[in-house]
């Protein structure tokens, strides 16, 4: 049962980032297509890739979702919709609320990383945050989701009994005490409410 508290920051994110590794595809499946096209807020997915070839994700769920989906470019300003973080560059987020790219070393052995949007993201937005982890077979998340708590936004992470690859999950359940830990029909309800348009 969500709280009243945790109902209302909910309702007043002005940003939702998400990020995931092994397994990502099929958890995204079952969450993103819950965003509508309505949607009152920017959703930004970091999702482990390949250095050496484009990200399809966009057109994937392009197809599956109501959403916008798009691949920003760098110094695109943020807008409401699903924004997948492009191959072979760390997604950030400026104090302007716009979209940057870095090519600084990978963290985590990824390029982009979670950490890094996440760090960012939260400097941003700070308790108008929204963020969530998914599964996937390293750490990358957890301290990026532990700066998020501490600036006061809201944590989420797949359950790890419910996901294909629990590190992800464990390290960030560990690091950030997250505030939910729910399984993925659970959390495809939290992103609804999050990002649905007033009522």
């Amino acid at each position: 049962m969500l709280s009243p508290a945790l109902r209302e920051q909910l309702s007043r994110c002005e940003a939702l980032v998400m990020g995931a590794s092994a397994g990502a595809i099929d958890a995204l499946n079952q969450i993103l297509p819950g965003v509508a096209e309505s949607a009152r807020i920017p959703v930004v997915v970091v999702v482990h890739l390949p250095p050496n070839r484009q990200s399809l994700l966009p057109v994937i769920f392009a197809a599956r979702c109501l959403a916008r989906v798009s691949e920003p470019e760098d110094k695109q300003p943020m807008t409401p919709g699903i924004w997948f973080a492009p191959s072979n560059y760390h997604l950030l987020l400026e104090a302007d609320r716009s979209f940057a790219f870095s090519t600084d070393l990978p963290v985590n052995f990824s390029r982009p990383s979670i950490d890094v949007l996440f760090e960012c993201a939260a400097d941003v937005f700070a308790e108008r945050l929204v963020c969530i982890v998914l599964t996937g077979a390293n750490d990358d998340g957890a301290y990026g989701a532990s700066m998020i708590r501490r600036s006061g936004g809201l944590v989420i992470v797949q359950d790890p009994d419910s996901a294909e690859a629990r590190q992800m999950p464990d390290a960030a359940i560990s690091r950030a005490n997250p505030q939910i830990i729910a399984p993925l029909p659970e959390i495809t309800e939290l992103v609804r409410l999050a990002t649905r348009a007033p009522q």
